[in-house]
């Protein structure tokens, strides 16, 4: 196993970043006697087992220290120690804590990125509370090493720790974590002196290093032989082979102090920084300021050139000279994403807020929000036929915007779909920028239905649906404030959520009145009806179906009028009305009739002819179930035919016929052959 890289961050990847491919890590410099005492703890007895109590919880490890301290990287090459022991063989899950704007991260997305690295299916719309059971309960049941990066307080630790003792967190910090029992901190500062020096080596070669000993030894405890600085002004002098260990030296300590806006502490990485950034060509040093508005830190060259308004190939470039200078983590891959270390996440902000002005600063993220859209266009364009009018829509966009295949797109957007959820959230909540922000959310949700599914997807639609009415709400726009409600609450019913469902469409019923729109008053009275149906309310169920229905025949709707007359034949069915119940289901039947559906109008009449049965009218029942078999056969569905034909035994069974029962049994079979068995039948109403 390779060692870990040099940490410059505090945060760690969002979900779904990639590692580098096949790309050796640098050596890990230092932290021996950090790394011992933090071993030993792990073997020290807790204050349960001393107190003669069953451990009921995983033991805790705290790493504290500053950002670009190097603390993360020390829990990455603990974390990979462990393992080569073997004490955790389910492997080790790492989840961050913090964005990189600085806002703490809610429980409920790590618990959704911790299940998601499980391969589990987190619920849509599951609360904080559910989805941090789920994940005790899925890691209670492993010996996992869990890292929680970049922790703000132990409010965000504590509802994820395993309900077991093999397992380990390891969790870094700036300070402790108070309120969670027998935690073990260990705080760390900067390098010693000598594993400063090796690593400034490593980055800028030996030979600099040994013409000058002295001067790097002074030029790291001029760094606070922090990490994150020393990546900084080593990637600074190996972009400049001629440069010596002194010339940075003497450029660092002339730098002019403005460090009173930073704490002591942070003031070496600050003056690295401006080191590196005031070197930088005008052009790249704009890029690299507005890399600060890259939604979760994570860009690539669309989003750079964007955001800078320049070309994406300059962009790229210029985005792989930031990794070379330790200013950007890559992934490495075909598609290349690059990430802003959390540590140099608050200095680019202060940056852009001191070089650039508020409207250009607007207009950038305008730019990028624009791409993002049309980058997401084109992704779902690339799924749709050939021929289609929105692949040839896609004919017409620039070259660099297009996908070369349908899996270049669904690539794209796997690899970053944590930057575009994150690029939804800001956008809804800078509040200035709505209309882009609602296009970014529905060409996102289109994307995301298009290649992954709407089941699939459903987690992350229920939070962009979240978005939307909270856009439709600020805006006060009932047509959206409806649609949002209507998607949230058919995902509440999907995860049996009923009540919250029910609540949900009666709100879309008023939004949709508001809006005097028609399609939606009439959905979400169909829904509401399907709610009180699945609650067992079958009167009020009725009731709505039936208002659905009256509103529906105004408009001339017949599909919608043939699948009503099925809700309400269903419901009444349940309810014991039969008579109700049966006229439904012929009306449902004589409106497939007109519209020349000939499998939903035999399945229409299976069901008339079950309410038949269920009436004590088993020759009547036998009769339409004929009339069934017969639009099955002219319609060509042979399982669906096969289907009836066993309907039919069944009700000869009981007629006392079991001789011509066997025999449509046996005709059942011959349409089968080798499909298999046939499936049960059901309504067109009960389908929807």
């Amino acid at each position: 196993m390779t060692d870990q890289a040099v940490d410059t961050s505090g945060p760690a990847r969002p979900a779904g970043t990639e590692e580098p491919s096949g790309a050796a890590s640098p050596q890990f410099f230092g932290r021996e006697r950090e790394l011992k005492a933090l071993r030993a703890d792990i073997e020290r007895a807790g204050l349960d087992t001393l107190a003669g109590r069953k451990t009921p919880r995983s033991r805790v490890l705290l790493i504290a220290g500053r950002p670009g301290s190097g603390r993360s990287a020390l829990a990455a090459e603990l974390a990979r120690r462990l393992l080569a022991t073997g004490a955790y063989p389910d492997g080790v899950l790492r989840a961050g804590l913090t964005d990189p704007d600085g806002e703490r991260v809610p429980t409920e997305r790590t618990a959704r990125d911790i299940l998601g690295l499980l391969d589990l299916t987190a619920p849509p719309g599951a609360d904080e509370d559910e989805l941090s059971e789920m994940v005790r309960e899925a890691l209670a049941v492993r010996r996992i090493l869990l890292v929680l990066d970049d922790a703000v307080d132990a409010e965000q630790v504590d509802p994820l720790l395993p309900d077991s003792p093999d397992a380990l967190v390891v969790a870094t910090a700036t300070g402790p974590l108070t309120g969670i029992p027998d935690v073990r901190p260990c705080t760390i500062g900067g390098l010693d002196a000598g594993s400063a020096v090796r690593l400034l080596g490593r980055l800028i070669g030996q030979v600099r290093i040994t013409v000058d000993p002295l001067t790097a030894e002074a030029l790291s405890e001029e760094c606070g032989g922090q990490p994150a600085a020393l990546v900084l002004i080593g990637g600074w002098l190996a972009a400049r082979p001629g440069a010596s260990v002194a010339d940075v030296a003497k450029r660092l300590h002339l730098l002019p102090d403005t460090g009173e806006q930073w704490p002591a502490g942070a003031r070496p990485l600050a003056r690295a920084f401006r080191l590196v950034h005031e070197s930088l060509p005008q052009a790249a040093a704009r890029i690299l300021r507005f890399l600060a508005l890259a939604p979760a830190g994570l860009a690539d060259a669309h989003t750079a050139s964007a955001l800078a308004g320049c070309s994406v190939p300059a962009a790229q470039t210029t985005l792989d000279d930031f990794v070379r200078l330790g200013l950007l983590r890559s992934n490495g891959a075909r598609q290349p994403q690059y990430e802003v270390p959390g540590c140099l996440a608050p200095l680019l902000r202060a940056l852009l807020e001191e070089s650039d002005r508020p409207a250009e600063i607007q207009l950038a993220r305008a730019r990028m929000l624009e791409r993002t859209v049309r980058r997401l266009q084109s992704c779902r364009a690339i799924t749709e036929p050939e021929g289609s009018a929105a692949r040839r829509k896609l004919a017409g966009l620039p070259r660099s915007l297009r996908f070369p295949s349908t899996e270049d797109a669904a690539e794209w957007l796997r690899i970053r779909q944590p930057a575009l959820l994150a690029s939804a959230r800001i956008a809804v909540e800078d509040g200035e920028l709505d209309t882009l922000a609602r296009r970014l959310v529905a060409a996102l949700v289109r994307a995301l239905a298009a290649h992954r599914g709407t089941e699939a997807a459903a987690p992350e639609l229920y939070g962009l649906h979240g978005l939307v009415l909270d856009v439709a709400e600020r805006r006060d726009l009932p047509r959206e404030r409806a649609a949002a409600l209507l998607n949230l609450a058919d995902l509440d019913a999907r995860t049996g959520r009923t009540e919250e469902a029910l609540a949900r469409y009666r709100a879309a019923l008023d939004a949709g009145r508001e809006a005097k729109d028609l399609y939606a008053t009439g959905r979400a009275m169909e829904s509401v009806g399907g709610a009180y149906a699945e609650l067992g309310d079958f009167h009020r169920a009725s009731d709505w179906y039936g208002r659905a229905l009256a509103q529906r025949l105004t408009q001339g709707e017949r599909a919608d009028e043939a699948r009503l007359y099925g809700r309400l034949g269903a419901v009444h069915t349940y309810a014991g009305r039969y008579g109700e119940a049966l006229r439904n289901w012929r009306a449902a039947a004589s409106g497939y009739r007109r519209l020349g559906d000939l499998p939903a109008q035999a399945r229409a009449l299976s069901e008339a002819a079950r309410v038949q049965e269920y009436a004590g009218r088993p020759q009547e029942s036998l009769h339409t179930c004929r009339e069934a078999v017969e639009l099955a056969r002219r319609a060509g569905d042979v399982r669906l035919q096969a289907a009836l034909q066993l309907r039919l035994a069944d009700t000869l069974d009981r007629l006392g016929d079991p001789a011509a029962a066997g025999l449509h049994r046996g005709v059942a079979d011959r349409l089968l052959g080798e499909e298999g068995s046939a499936y049960e039948i059901r309504s067109a109403a009960t389908e929807n």
